[in-house]
């Protein structure tokens, strides 16, 4: 194909590889619901490293079948290494270019950042740079006391915040990603905070709130009528006030809460194995959650590395994964299986072997309560636009009647 075609080749979301580098394990935060328990400052990615993975990665053309591309970069923090990631992403570009790569002009660089040094010189350099083949999303909890109360700096004294740190960066991330989504994590101590944090979010300008719960073992008694009390509210008030127009929260949505059909429904809900992880050593793993510093019980899976390359069978086992193959019986017969997530990395650490084919089943609770409310928004909503189309139509019918008497 020749370069001019390969330019305008679209990028294609269905079909796209995700490669991530973990250029560094050091961030300015210590977030109390971090799944990275083995952060430190030390374990920091090379040069040299990062050049043999993309080598390897652009040589194998061949052994990597997607169309499209997301090299993403996280850490600890990924902006902390802004020199590193500049020289990678220059080198990817002028490779892909010069090997006339199918992934060219159609990849993405993917970031999720803190955002407190968002704002540098070198960063935004670095996005005028690259602007548009750009991802870029900025993690901010809700309000200041949601957000103070598990994402704070690291280091010894009183604990301190980075709401302020973050938000002052907001405005700036918004003017350049106006779409851009920002990602909320729930834990059992934050549960009372969700309404107002969703609804802080939107007045912020961020219209897309990608919100989850962590998958660990974190739930106390009562966490799921608590949780499913404050979407109550928060549908109440995306709602009452129009917000579902033109805003989104991923708690809602209409294709969760149902049953599922095991042989049209059997797909892994995670992309391990699927996706490739390279470390500061240069080792290639299923997923991020799959190196050392990601697990807090288990010895890391090591699918290759870069020189050796990926050892196929031992990436084997995370092609086979399905939703029967690791599921216990009543989450394959659950009425309200559809949209009840799992991350396969948790499900190997906390699982009672070296296995990943063992499905944790702690958000249990949390997915049913969720899905209670989701039942009780959408119910609320079409209420509430069937109402307004039949006042419509009763509008539209007067106005006509009084046409026709004129």
């Amino acid at each position: 194909m020749s370069a001019i075609k390969e330019q305008q080749r679209p990028w294609r979301e269905s079909r796209t590889k995700n490669i991530t580098f973990i250029v560094t394990k050091d961030c300015q935060l210590a977030c109390k619901y971090c799944y990275l328990v083995g952060k430190n400052e030390s374990e920091r990615m090379e040069w040299k490293i990062a050049k043999a993975a993309i080598d390897y990665i652009l040589i194998h053309e061949d052994d990597f079948k997607d169309d499209s591309v997301v090299w993403d970069f996280i850490g600890g923090e990924p902006f902390l290494e802004i020199d590193l990631v500049d020289k990678i992403c220059d080198y990817i570009k002028t490779e892909m270019f010069r090997l006339n790569h199918k992934w060219f002009n159609s990849y993405r660089f993917s970031f999720s950042t803190n955002g407190i040094n968002y704002d540098s010189e070198k960063v935004q350099r670095y996005i005028e740079k690259n602007r548009e083949h750009l991802s870029i999303g900025i993690t901010i909890d809700g309000t200041k006391r949601k957000h103070d109360l598990n994402r704070i700096w690291k280091g010894s004294g009183p604990e301190r915040g980075s709401y302020d740190d973050v938000v002052r960066n907001i405005p700036l991330w918004l003017s350049q990603f106006p779409d851009g989504a920002t990602k909320v994590t729930i834990s059992s101590a934050d549960i009372p905070y969700i309404r107002e944090s969703v609804l802080h979010l939107y007045s912020l300008g961020i219209k897309e709130v990608n919100i989850n719960v962590v998958f660990e073992n974190v739930w106390k008694e009562g966490d799921d009528k608590l949780f499913e009390k404050q979407l109550i509210e928060l549908a109440d008030e995306i709602i009452n006030h129009g917000y579902y127009e033109d805003h989104a929260c991923s708690f809602f949505s209409e294709s969760i809460g149902k049953p599922l059909d095991s042989k049209v429904d059997n797909q892994n809900w995670c992309g391990a194995g699927r996706m490739l992880a390279v470390d500061a050593k240069g080792l290639f793993y299923p997923c991020t959650r799959f190196a050392a510093y990601s697990l807090r019980e288990k010895k890391p899976i090591v699918i290759g590395n870069v020189v050796d390359g990926i050892n196929n069978d031992l990436l084997r086992p995370f092609l086979s994964l399905d939703r029967l193959s690791q599921s216990p019986r009543e989450c394959i017969e659950c009425e309200v299986a559809s949209g009840c997530a799992w991350c396969q990395g948790e499900n190997y650490d906390s699982a009672d072997t070296d296995t990943i084919y063992q499905r944790s089943v702690a958000i249990c609770k949390m997915h049913k309560a969720r899905v209670r409310a989701n039942n009780y928004y959408w119910n609320k909503l079409f209420n509430k636009l069937e109402s307004e189309e039949k006042l419509c139509s009763t509008s539209l019918t007067a106005r006509d009647n009084n046409y026709k008497l004129c």
